[in-house]
């Protein structure tokens, strides 16, 4: 099959595309012909080499997060699924690598693609459906009349975010740039802050919960808009002792990590703030629910561009811009 690989760890590494062996599957995979993938900062963190201390692949290994695509055959205890079904899924980790033709997914990732979705719209769906699900659901527990704050809201997580909190019954804050301002408000924001021209933290207060996804200067900023008792969820670190636990690392990474998340902890602690990292888990089970509130007109995928697979290079290079208006696509196959 062919599949764009990343030789070595380097800042900017280029891909290249190479022909790969087909995918094997075992008793619980499945195996899906991939139709349309999509692009997430984290291709771009995992190839420069940022999070192989706790999350290392052997290069040279496939990149990719997203996929959507139809199912080719199942694993011997694979009864959930069949051959022909259109599925979406953000595979677990250790196992991604969806710019290729082809990938074995546990089926616990997989979930049947929304049916009024095309497979483009469905690619863009996975990482930051569950981002969002994982972070307003299931950790923050956001209930009816809470004040949400989502930063970049005219991102891929925060298009999807914005709309999921809207859902949930909160008044959502963002922030974005005045290009997209009507964006935002379109998919439900409350209030809009242009981050070029003010400053959030002199406008917002008593909030419930900011989703931060920026540097740690904006993550201690954010802390003064909260109300005691809120919740900070950083989806852009610095990780936690809870995370490296998590993930069962060794003593020592789990130094490191109560070492990087020390000043936060403290800082929310002192104001009665709750702090987490999230690092969200492929989870197909959440997949299916997000795919009945797309289907039911909820929530709408935000696609900027759409590449070529030949163009998967470039398509990653245009989401190291930050210039994207939600995600950008790359159709693997017709």
């Amino acid at each position: 099959m062919k599949a764009f690989v990343v030789e070595k760890y380097k800042k900017k590494g280029a891909l290249r595309l190479a022909d790969m062996p087909d995918p094997t599957i075992g008793a619980n995979d499945v195996l899906v012909r991939i139709q349309a993938t999509a692009i997430n900062l984290l291709d771009s963190k995992i190839r420069d080499g940022e999070f192989k201390l706790f999350l290392p692949y052997r290069p040279p290994f496939i990149l990719g997060h997203d996929l959507a695509g139809t199912v080719v055959r199942v694993g011997a205890n694979v009864h959930q699924f069949k051959a022909g079904d259109e599925v979406y899924a953000r595979p677990r980790d250790h196992r991604v690598g969806t710019f290729a033709e082809f990938l074995a997914v546990d089926a616990a990732d997989l979930a049947l693609k929304p049916k009024s979705l095309s497979m483009e719209q469905a690619a863009s769906i996975p990482l930051v459906g569950l981002t969002a699900w994982q972070a307003l659901v299931e950790v923050g527990n956001v209930k009816q009349g809470q004040k949400v704050f989502i930063q970049a809201g005219s991102g891929g997580v925060g298009t999807f975010a914005i709309q999921l909190a809207k859902h949930l019954g909160a008044t959502v804050a963002t922030t974005t740039s005045a290009a997209n301002i009507d964006l935002v408000k379109g998919l439900g924001a409350d209030v809009v802050i242009d981050y070029k021209t003010q400053d959030f933290e002199q406008l917002l207060s008593g909030y419930d919960l900011v989703l931060n996804s920026q540097d740690t200067k904006t993550l201690e900023k954010s802390l003064n808009v909260l109300k005691p008792g809120g919740k900070l969820i950083s989806i852009s670190g610095p990780p936690d002792v809870a995370f490296a636990k998590s993930l069962r690392l060794n003593l020592f990474l789990r130094l490191v990590m109560r070492v990087l998340s020390r000043s936060i902890l403290k800082k929310a602690k002192d104001r009665g703030i709750n702090y987490s990292f999230l690092f969200m888990r492929a989870e197909g089970q959440q997949l299916h629910e997000i795919a009945k509130l797309i289907d039911a007109g909820i929530i709408r995928p935000v696609v900027d561009k759409i590449f070529p697979f030949e163009q998967t290079p470039e398509a990653l290079a245009y989401v190291e811009t930050a210039h994207a208006k939600g995600k950008v696509v790359v159709r693997v196959a017709d």
